[in-house]
């Protein structure tokens, strides 16, 4: 079972208004629109998916935009920063880009010894991206961002925990992860221990709890290749204690849900069937696609959804 959990799938965050959004994600950061969708448990919600030309597992960030949110407070029980591995030699590139489009940033960071940057996007969502050792994967170089720079896909997330002893359990114990390194106070887990797999936890025993809302991940999910993968991913963890949901079907992937003890929302997601199965690769993204069961309500949803555009042209 150990090795049905391959590293990351997708991370997911809750944002603010849907236009910035896009925006700033394949605008600023150059991603792939590959799916535009609905909430499936909140119709009148968008679900945008960003990742690489085809939405690749491992390379796909999405986000719940509501129009309004106040934003979120970061904190203990969370997934504080999703990091993005980018080409070597690119964080001057990076650095001025993100400062071009008024965004205030770090200055270079090094961890574990590979250099970094960190900033926020217009929600307040903490991200990094980091000039990874070895990335053989090829970012989408098709938007505004030229390929030579192009963002590759995840390289992992941190977790801000009170305590990591439960939670490395789960990982070291359940979910194929094993121990890398520490440096600082962090602790590193990987599947292999590459970028698109690692995990960090960074320990608050006195912080306060993070307040989910616009800025903030709503969950992690991990990949997993099938069906049946899942299926015995989810009967080993339901007898060593953790509530899982049920399996359910989110049309690219199906997915059960768990939280793990420190607080975060886990998933785990199967890496079939993947995002074209309702529109060519040439296509993605450009339209909403609904669900077989929403389709007769796509009036109702397309007049409860705010309207957005596709246009990068500024952000060239």
């Amino acid at each position: 079972m150990q090795a049905h959990i391959q590293g990351i799938h997708h991370i997911t965050a809750i944002a603010g208004d849907p236009q910035k959004n896009i925006d700033f994600y394949c605008g600023v950061l150059g991603l792939r629109m590959v799916k535009k969708t609905i909430n499936f448990d909140a119709p009148d919600v968008y679900h945008f998916y960003f990742g690489d030309r085809v939405g690749t597992p491992g390379t796909v960030f999405t986000t719940f935009p509501f129009k309004g949110a106040r934003k979120g407070t970061k904190g203990v029980g969370e997934v504080q920063y999703t990091a993005f591995s980018i080409p070597k030699g690119s964080l001057d590139f990076w650095r001025a880009r993100v400062k071009r489009f008024g965004f205030p940033i770090s200055d270079t960071l090094t961890r574990f010894g590979e250099a970094y940057i960190r900033f926020e996007d217009h929600d307040g969502m903490g991200i990094e991206l980091i000039e990874a050792s070895e990335d053989a994967r090829v970012g989408w170089g098709e938007g505004p961002v030229p390929e030579e720079y192009a963002i590759k896909g995840f390289y992992g997330a941190t977790l801000t925990l009170r305590s990591r002893e439960a939670t490395v359990k789960l990982l070291t114990g359940f979910m194929n992860y094993r121990f890398i390194a520490e440096e600082n106070g962090r602790y590193r887990y990987g599947t292999a221990g590459r970028p698109g797999d690692i995990v960090d936890i960074v320990e608050q025993p006195e912080g306060r709890t993070g307040v989910q809302s616009a800025g903030s991940v709503h969950h992690i999910a991990f990949r997993t290749a099938d069906g049946s993968s899942q299926r015995e991913i989810q009967g080993i963890l339901h007898a060593n204690g953790y509530s899982v949901t049920e399996v359910k079907d989110r049309n690219y992937f199906t997915s059960i849900y768990f939280r793990e003890p420190g607080g975060v929302l886990f998933e785990i997601a199967t890496d079939t069937p993947g995002f074209a199965i309702d529109e060519d690769e040439a296509l993605l993204g450009e339209a909403l696609k609904l669900p077989g069961w929403a389709e007769k309500h796509r009036d109702k949803i397309e007049e409860s959804l705010h309207p957005v555009t596709l246009d990068y042209s500024a952000y060239v």
